[in-house]
């Protein structure tokens, strides 16, 4: 039976999640985020090829050095609601990710599962997922994608309540009375992370300045993320050689304005740590809709 997960309210601190002391000591990182450029362009990402003479991508990004923390140390003291993101034991006897209607009928119940116990949300929606894959990434077959090697959340106070609307229609206004969150589950897929792991930015250490509203340019629809700008302010962790019987949950919406954590920013970056001759990295996040009464 695997462990209980935690829950991420700060009154009631979360059990551990790893006992691996050789992980814990692996200790903290110097390396480099990429930070958006304060240019005051407001970026814009199209999801498909664009029309001849537009760029795909607009804006600057620059690798900032920083620290990155090794978030194993703070095992069972993370919360969603207070720093937007924390570990999980969570195993899956799921394997089948290239195959999206397996995924959809096998593994979106487990995440549905995973987020409510970690939220104590009422509902759960799991409405989306990613397998991100540097092999056959460029040529995205199976929707597979590289890792974002970018400071950023995926959703913004706009385009949080937006993505409702578009995927839960006539339930999204009666919905929106009340409080939900879009929680992130990522998972490593096929072995530990050797490569591009994933940065996780406390979200009490963000300014609201920092985030800057970005367009994603659908064929179909134009959707908005935050992308990071860089302050010295910013307190960054990661869980070294995350494994595929974990995952990190990540806080990238919140309708709460309470004070608690409503934005997580993230993005994969170069660990220095990384053995000799990595394994590429492989990972699957499932996106989700957490409901509260």
């Amino acid at each position: 039976m695997s462990e209980p997960l935690p829950v991420s309210h700060p009154q009631a601190p979360a059990a551990p999640v790893n006992d691996n002391a050789r992980l814990r000591a692996l200790g903290d990182v110097r390396a480099a985020i990429n930070y958006l450029e304060p240019t005051g362009e407001r970026p814009r990402a199209f999801q498909y090829d664009p029309p001849p003479g537009v760029p795909a991508r607009t804006g600057t990004y620059s690798p900032v050095p920083v620290l990155v923390r090794n978030g194993r140390a703070l095992e069972g003291r993370l919360s969603l609601d207070r720093e937007g993101f924390l570990l999980a034991r969570a195993p899956s006897a799921f394997a089948d990710f290239g195959d999206d209607a397996a995924v959809k009928a096998a593994y979106y119940p487990e995440m549905a599962a995973i987020v409510k116990r970690a939220t104590g949300a009422a509902r759960v929606v799991v409405f989306d997922h990613t397998v991100r894959r540097a092999p056959g990434a460029r040529e995205r077959k199976n929707g597979v994608r590289e890792p974002v090697k970018r400071a950023h959340n995926d959703y913004t106070v706009k385009s949080g309540p937006q993505r409702l609307r578009d995927l839960l229609g006539g339930e999204a206004e009666a919905l929106l009375k009340k409080r939900f969150a879009i929680v992130n589950v990522w998972r490593p897929i096929g072995g530990p992370v050797e490569e591009s792991p994933l940065a996780f930015c406390d979200a009490q250490s963000i300014a609201p300045a920092d985030l800057v509203p970005s367009d994603l340019v659908y064929r179909d629809r134009l959707g908005e993320t935050y992308a990071l700008a860089p302050n010295p302010a910013h307190r960054w962790y990661y869980f070294p050689r995350m494994a595929p019987d974990e995952v990190a949950l990540i806080k990238c919406y919140d309708s709460a304005e309470d004070g608690r954590a409503r934005f997580a920013a993230h993005g994969a970056f170069d660990d220095p740590a990384s053995p000799p001759n990595p394994r590429p990295r492989e990972s699957i996040e499932a996106r989700t809709f957490a409901f509260f009464d």
